[in-house]
């Protein structure tokens, strides 16, 4: 802590009451390190940026505008700067100048650069149960003294659906050289206090003026010969009108350099003992790195509880910022995710929240509001809106038991679950074995000309949760109800194939009418029924082919929609547009169904999303024809970030943990370019692996060790359950045959605002010496594609070939036309160089 000089003044306040205080003062610089995962970019003025905690967050634009969150009240917004030098006399617009932006997971911070002065602005939210306010720390550099004025629009709204009372009137409060504001209410129950160390008010309209707005204003003098060395935060605090400000204010400049140093740990330990992958490509290893970071900044706490809010956006003129409400179901498509890089402490958190909150007669909550304790939650429409946040939560508490062996959590909340269950079978209105859309929406919340009865996305759904039933019941010995979930789970399985595939169209259809009839529409959600690894539809390929095509794919993700649909429009919310999450659902779809070519091309545009919004964290949703982000998607999307991890551990990596039987299964698909990839900290229930996977000729050896001697196995994920009642040791292998030959297809986002023309691979087929490609690309167009040797190859048909690529040149024609290449290898050749 560093030392204070405290002043003391008399302050004699409208009601009356004299108040002692500390005068606050600028913080002595100190170092704001450096981190291994950082992001820097030239400034684009009107891309977002977010700086999240539990206790609050900074919503702006990379301009530097922005608004202030002491979660759930809004306390300021419209933050802005203006300069003026001495003896250079015009005032100089500071969001207006040409600078960086620089993202590490405990700060982001933006810098203006003009030619007689550079600010930087850092910006960081404290991390952990102390419930501090996020800070901005201002550090100035200057070749003369300047006047800097910060304006901001005092807010002081608690988050929407909590009432408000109207713009709140400032009152500036004077400590010694400078002072504070006060910002009032109309309500003694709310209040917030801003203030920067040094500053001076501006202006203050007086009550005989004639009423018009004003925005706040700080001004505040630097001197490059005497304050160089200084940062000066911007500190704001929510609460009451009873609240002692002064020493809050205080209390918080004081622990600023303690806060920061707090929330730079957090990161560092959060990543040290988090899954990491190490692969030729660099982008997706920092992907997945800024995956973990970007759900564990979605953590808010709500009283001594913590939940995962679905996402992030600035506010502007409302009291939401973007969805920044619990959610349910999002959460539970995201613990897939937190599972997979090991962190159980937060899996345990979320759902404790959504149980607390489960409906008495089972079902799952959807939202809840920050604010929701200052309201009759319960008389409006949100908590239990949706029908699917029940049957993942059978999914998601199957999953966590699953990859950490935790089965004493389980019972703890086997009520819980048994209620969920019960909830499932008692909601099949037309007795057809089936969890249907009576009660909430499944996944669409509007659609044309009507709100489906059952869709095929609820259905393979409750399919999955049956099966987790099935497998948890068992675990806690209770036979009867295993035996009986299995068999209904059976009898889901055998009617999602017999009454939702339609022959004609060879395709899944999107929802089932109670008369029976079908709405055929073409869309991707049949893609969630291969989510969890056990369920398979049959018949599939075609349909597998169409999502990866120009219908469906884009440069940028699959849209959920056809574009040869009759209700197809690109930018509505739920007919035609990209979401990274169905984006996600479809690759772990495409890899677990041999689709391997596809499956990486989509997990690589979710993966190439965290670098191009808002830098770490991959929004909501885009346009179908442009790569685009919409105007109202969140662009720090909870389930969005959670699509790069998943994907990218479950598919293209193929790890699976079975934490009962202490096995890993493994059925990975690397990029021909690969020669090796290193993932440590993988979770095996108590363990932590390390995971190395190496080609060797046409195998691919996978080794994987432990820091202690323990008993684990590795295993395909195809084989039965394996026998680890043996030696414990820190080493085990396996090795995987590979292909005679491999392809890799391009796999970088195109430019904003183009539209699709990337080569696509609609299947893919491997024979005992043969790989059969079909591939599409705007017609008359020449794709070259890398290509990888395991065998000799003996003939190439559709395609011509060197040492390591593959060319390929398409018919001529409108749009996207097809091209065939069969490549041939004899089945026990030597390499030759060709």
């Amino acid at each position: 802590m560093r030392p204070r000089l405290l002043l003391a003044l008399t302050l004699v306040l409208p009601a009356g009451r004299i108040i002692a205080a500390p005068a606050l003062e600028p913080i002595k610089r100190f170092s704001l390190g450096s981190s291994p995962l950082s992001i820097l970019r030239d400034t684009e003025p009107a891309k977002p940026f977010t700086v999240a905690g539990e206790h609050g967050a900074i919503f702006g634009q990379q301009n530097g505008e922005c608004e202030a969150w002491a979660f759930p009240v809004k306390v300021l917004s419209h933050l802005r700067i203006t300069a003026e030098l001495k003896d250079y006399p015009v005032p100089i617009d500071v969001n207006d100048l040409p600078g960086a932006i620089e993202v590490t997971p405990g700060r982001t911070t933006i810098v203006y650069s003009h030619a007689a002065f550079t600010i930087r602005q850092h910006m960081f939210a404290p991390r952990g149960a102390v419930g501090a306010s996020p800070v901005i720390l201002f550090e100035f550099a200057s070749v003369r003294p300047m006047k800097l004025t910060f304006s901001f629009t005092p807010v002081v709204e608690r988050m929407w659906p909590a009432p408000n009372f109207g713009r709140p009137s400032a009152e500036w409060v004077k400590q010694g050289n400078t002072g504070y504001y006060i910002l009032h209410t109309d309500s003694p129950g709310l209040a917030a206090a801003v203030a920067i160390p040094r500053a001076q008010p501006g202006i203050l309209q007086p009550y005989q003026e004639r009423p018009k707005f004003y925005p706040l204003q700080f001004q505040l003098n630097f001197d490059p010969a005497h304050d160089a060395g200084l940062f000066f935060p911007l500190l704001m605090e929510a609460g009451n009108e009873h609240d002692d400000f002064a020493k809050k204010l205080a209390a918080l400049d004081n622990g600023v350099p303690a806060l920061y140093a707090s929330a730079q740990e957090h990161y560092r330990h959060l990543l040290a003992r988090s899954l990491q992958v190490e692969s030729p490509d660099q982008v997706l290893n920092e992907a997945i790195q800024w995956s973990i970071v970007s759900i564990d900044q979605m953590q808010v706490k709500y009283g001594n509880e913590t939940g995962m809010v679905a996402g992030y956006y600035s506010s502007g003129d409302s009291a939401r910022p973007g969805f920044g409400w619990f959610f349910g179901r999002d959460t539970m498509w995201t613990l897939y995710a937190v599972n997979s890089y090991g962190d159980f402490a937060l899996t345990r958190k979320a759902l404790d929240f959504l149980f607390t909150r489960q409906r008495a007669d089972g079902k799952m909550m959807h939202e809840f509001s920050q604010t929701a304790g200052l309201v009759d939650w319960k008389s409006l429409p949100y908590w239990y809106a949706s029908a699917d946040a029940t049957p993942l939560a059978i999914m998601a508490m199957d999953d966590y038991v699953s990859v950490s062996g935790d089965v004493a959590y389980l019972k703890s909340h086997w009520d819980s679950i048994e209620k969920a269950y019960t909830f499932l079978r008692a909601h099949d209105s037309d007795r057809d074995g089936i969890y249907e859309n009576t009660e909430g929406t499944g996944w669409v919340e509007s659609w044309i000309p009507r709100m489906p009865h059952q869709e095929i996305y609820l259905a393979a759904l409750d399919q999955q949760a049956t099966e987790s039933m099935s497998r948890l019941a068992a675990l806690l010995g209770n036979r009867q109800l295993s035996s009986t979930a299995a068999e209904t789970a059976g009898k889901i399985r055998s009617k999602l194939a017999s009454e939702y595939y339609d022959v004609d169209n060879h395709f899944y259809a999107f929802s089932r009418n109670a008369d029976g009839t079908l709405d055929t529409r073409a869309t991707i959600f049949p893609a969630v029924s291969w989510w969890t690894g056990r369920l398979t539809l049959p018949n599939a390929g075609p349909m597998l082919s169409r999502w990866a095509s120009d219908e469906f794919s884009t440069g940028w993700g699959t849209r959920d929609l056809g574009k040869n649909e009759d209700i197809y429009d690109p930018i509505s919310y739920h007919q035609g547009s990209v979401w990274p999450l169905f984006t996600g659902w479809v690759s772990l779809a495409e890899f677990r169904t041999g689709h391997t070519l596809s499956g990486t091309a989509h997990l690589m545009q979710n993966a190439g999303m965290t670098f191009t919004q808002d830098l770490g964290a991959v929004t909501e949703l885009l346009s179908g024809a442009f790569f685009q982000p919409l105007g109202r998607s969140s662009s720090h999307q909870l389930w969005s970030s959670a699509m790069v991890l998943t994907p990218a551990i479950r598919g293209l990596l193929g790890i699976e943990a079975d934490a009962q039987n202490k096995t890993l299964r493994l059925d990975p698909h690397l990029p021909a370019s690969w020669d090796k990839v290193s993932v440590q900290q993988v979770p095996l229930g108590d363990l932590r692996l390390t995971v190395e996977m190496v080609r060797s000729r046409d195998h691919l050896v996978i080794t994987a060790t432990t820091s202690v001697q323990a008993v684990f196995c590795l295993a395909r994920q195809s084989a039965e359950p394996t026998d680890c009642e043996h030696a414990p040791r820190t080493r085990e292998q396996l090795s995987i045959p590979l292909p005679g030959a491999e392809v890799e297809l391009p796999n970088r986002l195109p430019t904003p605002g183009s539209q699709t023309s990337q080569i696509k691979a609609l299947d893919e087929t491997v024979a005992a010496n043969s790989l059969t490609l079909t591939l599409e690309a705007p017609g008359g167009s020449t794709h070259v594609l890398r290509l990888r040797r395991n065998k000799q190859i003996a003939a190439i048909d559709g395609a011509t070939a060197t040492a390591d690529t593959l060319t390929v040149r398409f018919p001529p024609g409108t749009g996207y036309t097809r091209q065939t290449v069969r490549l041939l290898w004899k089945r026990s050749g030597r390499m030759f160089k060709p």
